[in-house]
């Protein structure tokens, strides 16, 4: 089976490479003789650039990308260097006309090459949706190439026979989750259970825990030891669940956020976060609150339940007693679990695979065999017509993974794997698994169908969903593509763009997007050092990454203005974050929109604490590492990488001199200044935020400094205050800001850059390709309707849904 399955996955698409393009124009030449040779030529180099050995033509990307820095430094009259230049405008103008034209040729015929496979993330949303599963498989697959920040660019995602093999065992796991493995729908488990019933309440209650007259459970400490896990709430088999939590606030008046998870006892398993929630006290009849959520959960997983903000240590509750401690708590009453839910039986794949079969279970010898627990019931597939079925099947299963209706032809090769998977003595339903296992590793699955040129509408279709809602098209969709709606008609495409965007499914596309334009997927990359950022915890890193997350949907949902990335009057909090940011009268436990003081620093996303920490390490902030993420993902602006053999800047880990300081040595370097020009005042503005988010006027330090007397969780606090923050810059237009706030009004006196950076990187999401020379002149025109609009980002996402760089590859 592996063999011939892989046999029918190594086709690929025949794709032209870009012709080389000749850069011999005697406009050209002659220009860079008379400006440009006493620095690039004869035996000198200067920045690395040497036109003795520069090719005539441009041959590939790196040829290209040479020759645009060329045109793009001469055009912003960076070059020649215009101390040492005679050169006029009028010269100016003819070399980069003369030099656009080259390059806009080579760069349309080659952006048409690139061929597109779906992603990690894409592929699992694809098989799920398909199949009607919920199989975790993007951990199964090899990771995803990366260009600049984007891991769906067709350029970076390689094949390989070691994909092809992951491909074929996620196949496996998604068929044998979607078949019924019964005849008739599975018994939907009821668990009602407390805590008192568990091994953990021989251990702690009495000591730690309380057991109250009317059965609840009382907990009264924050995240630690020992946690909620609620061992007989093990879950017996995956799948979505509805969890019932009820419960009350304990010796206060007040509620109490808390926290729900999931735990395994499975070394390096996931223990993923539920939700945050509120517990208010008893009513006033003593009712209880019932707290309700549903979340898919793994075999063997627990629940996991423990309340925030209750900073107790065990001595003082061990001194007066459990029952004499009179501090809050929260109470657990009951806990109820009921699944797996199942919206359909069979599953949406299973019907796809045998709707033109009759499945019927075999009766075992003896039939008392089907009383028993451990038997596993099996099923033969039978039809009057077989020949007839098996095409039905194939082009059915087909047509959806490809996107497009198959014709009779292309079904050919997976009915031959049928039959030899038969003559090797396969059953029918065996057979029928290895062809629809092969059809979900060809080509035509892997890869985005889109010939160069104009794309038909399955190929809009596909780019669309794939776009917003980061799976295969819907029904609607492929009904309209069918129809040539989305060709024939904007106002049908943006409506269906409409229709995608007020999808769930939609929330996807906020995750991915913002996890590669804003580089969220990197959180947890980096663990804050406990002795200097004490206060950090899971509820702080699960709300910051939330709070931008919605923040951007909320942009988009409303139709914000561009320039709330930089400032807004509102931000999305829960208490926690209001904690940590110093704002005060948020006191819910989930992220809502909360409008902000005028003052604060708070709105848009350079003063969102998930921002902040992925442009930090655990221990301490880098204006060069922050400055390049500014220009990068806010402005769109990719500074030239450092030059051969030059060193980084470490930070003085003593306290003893700021980044800053050491930063200002390094510049003095030639070779180093027009960068860091670029990217150090933006850093230099983010100095007032530590590596967490928190705000600062000194820095924190394990070595030199003022001692502080400050608790945090009950704990003092062990970093001294060292040196100030200097957030002060000069911009290289020669514009000064003296702290953060002012920053921020400079960079909103630009709107147009920040829609411009956006407006390119959705292109690039949506089409799975970098945007290039070519481009340039529709991404100016879009910029330039984006304005006459009010830059809002919903007419931005229709600006770009609708653009010929969206509707052509």
């Amino acid at each position: 089976m592996l063999a011939a399955a892989l046999a029918l996955g190594t086709h690929s698409f025949a794709v032209n490479a870009g012709e080389p393009t000749s850069i011999s124009n005697p406009e050209i030449q002659t220009f860079l003789q008379n400006h440009c040779s006493d620095c690039h030529a004869d035996g000198a180099s200067e920045g690395g650039l040497n036109l003795d050995t520069l090719p005539r033509t441009i041959g590939g990307a790196a040829d290209l990308a040479v020759w645009v820095r060329i045109h793009d430094r001469v055009q912003t009259g960076e070059m020649p260097p215009p101390e040492s230049s005679t050169l006029d405008e009028t010269r100016r103008t003819d070399f980069i006309a003369a030099l656009a034209t080259p390059l806009n040729q080579h760069h349309a015929s080659a952006k048409g090459t690139v061929l597109r496979r779906l992603n990690r993330r894409e592929y699992e949303n694809t098989l799920n949706d398909l199949f009607g599963t919920a199989v975790e498989l993007e951990t199964l697959l090899p990771a995803d190439g990366r260009s600049h920040e984007f891991d769906n660019v067709g350029e970076s995602l390689g094949i390989s026979m070691v994909h092809l093999e992951r491909y074929l065992d996620a196949a496996d796991l998604v068929l044998e989750s979607a078949i019924a493995k019964t005849a008739d729908p599975p018994p939907v488990h009821a668990i009602d259970t407390h805590y008192a019933e568990t091994r953990e309440a021989k251990t702690h209650l009495g000591k730690v825990w309380k057991q109250l007259d009317d059965g609840s459970v009382v907990f009264y400490q924050n995240f630690g030891y020992p946690d909620g896990m609620l061992r007989t709430s093990s879950i017996p088999e995956s799948g979505r669940y509805r969890i019932l939590i009820t419960g009350y606030a304990y010796q206060t008046d007040q509620k109490i956020p808390f926290y729900v998870g999931a735990k395994s006892f499975a070394r390096g398993s996931e223990q993923p976060t539920l939700g945050y929630f509120d517990m208010p006290p008893l009513g006033p009849d003593g009712e209880t609150t019932t707290i309700e959520l549903t979340a898919h959960l793994e075999y063997r997983y627990m629940l996991n339940i423990i309340p925030y903000g209750l900073v107790v240590r065990d001595y003082n509750i061990r001194n007066d007693g459990v029952d004499g401690y009179t501090g809050t708590g929260l109470a657990i009453a009951n806990v109820q679990l009921e699944g797996p839910l199942k919206d359909d039986f069979p599953s949406h794949g299973h019907r796809l695979i045998f709707d033109d079969w009759q499945r019927e279970e075999v009766m075992p010898n003896p039939p008392s065999k089907r009383e028993k627990s451990w038997y596993k019931p099996e099923f033969e597939l039978t039809s009057s017509n077989p020949d007839e079925s098996l095409r039905n099947s194939l082009q059915r299963v087909a047509s959806a993974a490809m996107r497009r209706p198959v014709n009779a032809s292309e079904l050919t090769p997976y009915i031959e794997l049928f039959r030899s998977e038969q003559d090797r003595g396969a059953s029918i339903e065996e057979a029928l698994r290895t062809a629809v296992a092969a059809i979900l590793c060809s080509p035509d699955f892997l890869y985005f169908r889109e010939p160069a040129g104009k794309l038909d509408d399955h190929a809009i279709a596909t780019r669309l969903s794939y776009f917003l809602n980061r799976t295969t098209p819907d029904k609607e969709l492929l009904r309209a593509a069918g129809q040539n709606e989305l060709t024939r008609s904007t106002e049908s495409l943006l409506s269906h763009a409409k229709r995608l965007v007020a999808e769930p499914r939609f929330d996807r596309f906020v995750v991915d997007f913002t996890d590669v334009w804003l580089n969220l997927r990197d959180i947890d990359q980096t663990s804050p050092d406990q002795k200097l950022f004490p206060e950090y915890d899971r509820y702080l890193r699960d709300s910051m990454v939330e709070e931008t997350r919605q923040f951007f949907a909320t942009l988009i949902r409303e139709n914000l203005p561009v320039t709330n990335l930089v400032k807004s009057d509102f931000a999305m909090l829960n208490l926690r974050l209001a904690d940590h940011y110093g704002i005060e009268g948020v006191d819910h436990a989930d992220i809502r929109r909360v409008r902000l003081p005028s003052d604060s620093v708070r709105g848009g996303l350079l003063g969102q604490a998930s921002v902040l920490k992925v442009t930090a390490n655990g221990t301490n902030t880098s204006p060069v590492v922050r400055g390049v993420w500014v220009t990068e993902r806010l402005l769109g602006v990719h500074p030239a990488p450092p030059p051969p053999g030059i060193s980084g800047v470490e930070p003085d880990i003593r306290g003893a001199a700021t980044l800053r300081q050491l930063l200002d040595q390094h510049r003095s370097e030639e070779s180093c200044h027009a960068c860091h020009a670029l990217i150090d005042p933006p850093g230099f503005a983010l100095e007032s935020f530590n590596p967490i988010g928190g705000w600062r006027d000194r820095y924190r330090s394990l070595g030199e400094g003022e001692r502080i007397d400050l608790r945090v969780n009950n704990r003092r606090v062990q970093y001294r205050l060292g040196l100030p923050v200097d957030s002060s810059g000069t911009l290289p237009s020669g514009e000064s800001f003296e702290g953060f706030d002012a920053f921020r009004d400079c960079l909103l006196n630009d709107p147009d850059q920040l829609a411009k950076s956006l407006i390119t990187k959705w292109l690039t999401f949506a089409t799975g390709r970098e945007m290039g020379f070519s481009d340039r002149q529709e991404i100016e025109s879009l910029t330039r309707q984006s304005a006459q609009r009010g830059h809002g980002l919903r007419t931005m996402l229709a600006l770009v849904i609708a653009s010929d760089i969206f509707r052509t590859k």
